[in-house]
């Protein structure tokens, strides 16, 4: 029986502000395998860990990310909304799932040139969509890739010898024995998104999925523990 990965949704939002230093460590520190974070860069092109646009929602002022540059970022909330710089130091040897919404084929050349920087390619993987996954691919040919895919109908062979993902990540609802089988079968790792109940997780778990990511490491973490995954 493989072992499931449990991965911290934006960190330990439960606990500490999504997508922080904080909620990075106190991922970790619960027991997760690695933490999804959301990049986008600002203004002058620094890649910082928010998943918004704006700043609206966890900082309370509605302002776009990409009108505003790191140092005003700074100022606006205080230090809390972390470079990907600091969030590949502080996580030290756990690897990070750096998610990439909205994010342009230049943003990716950043976002990938600067965990080359850190020296932290073997500990970092990525996720998006296809075109996203695309433009990691052409920029690092060696990049551990989960490949977001939110149908039913498989990616077409032609995108999977494109991108040449390690996981197909699915929202949760879409799981199955039969699917994960089928993946499987070609190779494929399978990872879901976001599940938080216990149900739903021993769902997950009983359909033979490689990793969950969720908001809830200590559910998570308590199911893993009694299926002996």
């Amino acid at each position: 029986m493989s072992t499931l990965t449990a991965v911290g949704h934006r960190g330990d939002p439960y606990r500490v502000r999504e997508n922080t230093l904080g909620s990075i460590r106190s991922a970790f520190a619960r027991g997760a395998d690695a933490v999804e974070i959301d990049v986008r860069l600002t203004r002058d092109g620094v890649p910082v860990l928010l998943h918004d646009a704006t700043l609206e929602r966890l900082w309370g002022y509605d302002v776009r990310l990409d009108d505003v540059t790191a140092p005003q970022l700074r100022e606006l909330t205080q230090g809390g909304v972390p470079t990907l710089r600091d969030a590949l130091m502080t996580a030290g040897a756990g690897r990070l799932m750096l998610d990439l919404p909205g994010a342009t084929p230049e943003a990716v050349r950043t976002v990938v040139g600067q965990v080359r920087e850190c020296g932290a390619r073997e500990r970092t993987y990525y996720c998006a969509g296809p075109r996203t996954m695309l433009a990691v691919r052409a920029a690092d040919p060696g990049a551990e890739i989960a490949l977001t895919w939110t149908t039913l109908s498989p990616p077409r062979r032609v995108l999977i010898d494109a991108v040449t993902p390690r996981w197909l990540n699915y929202r949760f609802g879409l799981v199955s024995r039969e699917l994960v089988d089928a993946l499987r079968r070609d190779g494929l790792l399978v990872s879901a998104w976001t599940a938080d109940t216990k149900r739903t997780m021993k769902g997950l778990v009983a359909s033979g999925v490689d990793s969950i990511t969720t908001n809830r490491l200590d559910v998570l973490t308590a199911v893993r523990a009694g299926l002996g995954r």
